[in-house]
């Protein structure tokens, strides 16, 4: 086993996480659970080699093949396999969640051409939810919990209250970047009073190693900090990559995928600008800026 490989922790009994190190782009985790007779899958993955392999860990684990998977937002890290499980498996997400999977498309195709992602068709939830859902595998209640725009404007949240589990998506890059371009800043610092009201104490990130509440605070104090950068460079006239060239990490200088500052920067701006939480912002201009922050190199798909 090489030191990229998926492993999966057993978080409770019939719970556990699928984690994909190194947590970079692309390279996200996920989750099942199970009673024997039914299955439930937190999220997919990437590319379709590495969905087979989050299916062999499955049956591997002695469960059955799910029939249920929550999406916990439409990037296609977390959704591109989707197709590996289906027809057996009904998808549930937040109902932005679909629009937004829908309007993506194969969007990391575009961005990152050179990758193999395998056979992947675009399968976003066929059952939608607004604020909260909750479904049962067996007698384990699982709640799926739409924390408003933070991420992405469509996350979910998922909540193992008796197990005091709760899988978080992207509102947690657990030793690595937040990226909020395509959701909002305020509203994932919002985000974190809700996973803290949860009171759970094993977090599964979306990214990263397995982990607990203490990791709330730094991302919190990441995103503060991308607030008061937006709030000086805005006052200079400075663009966000012009404000993001010349700012000191500081604290944050270790953490991997350090040029998603601009993207969150972009982001930033839009909410000083009085735009709405989660406005579409462009694209192409974000991923070049991007590119340039990260030394004149498109950034790269780890998976």
């Amino acid at each position: 086993m090489s030191a990229t490989d998926p492993y999966v922790v057993t978080l409770a009994p019939h719970v556990h996480a699928f984690i994909q190190p190194d947590g970079g782009w692309c390279l996200n985790n996920a989750g099942f659970l199970g009673d024997g007779g039914e299955t439930l899958l937190v999220d997919t993955a990437a590319t379709e080699r590495r969905a087979l392999l989050l299916r062999d860990a499955v049956l591997d684990a002695g469960l059955a093949l799910p029939r249920t998977i929550v999406t916990t937002h439409h990037h296609g890290d977390h959704t591109y396999g989707n197709g590996v499980f289906l027809p057996e498996a009904r998808i549930i997400g937040h109902e932005s969640c679909r629009s937004e999977q829908l309007a993506a498309g194969r969007q990391l195709h575009l961005l990152w051409p050179e990758t193999d992602f395998g056979h992947v068709e675009i399968e976003p939830p066929h059952l939608t939810y607004s604020d909260r859902l909750t479904l049962y595998v067996g007698d384990t209640e699982v709640r799926v919990i739409h924390p408003g725009r933070a991420h992405t404007i469509g996350d979910s949240i998922v909540h193992l209250p008796r197990h005091g589990i709760v899988f978080t998506g992207d509102l947690v890059f657990n030793g690595g970047t937040p990226f909020v371009l395509m959701g909002s800043l305020a509203g994932s610092l919002r985000a974190f009073d809700l996973l803290r009201s949860l009171d759970a104490e094993t977090v599964v990130p979306g990214h990263g190693r397995i982990t607990d509440p203490s990791a709330y605070a730094p991302a919190e104090r990441y995103l503060r900090w991308v607030r008061e950068l937006a709030e000086e460079g805005r006052a200079k006239g400075d663009t966000p990559l012009e404000t993001a060239r010349r700012a000191d990490l500081g604290e944050f200088a270790d953490w991997p995928e350090s040029e998603r500052l601009v993207a969150n920067l972009h982001r930033a701006y839009a909410e000083l600008e009085g735009l709405p939480e989660g406005h579409p912002l462009d694209l192409a201009t974000v991923f070049a800026d991007l590119t340039v922050m990260n030394g004149g190199r498109p950034v790269a798909c780890h998976a």
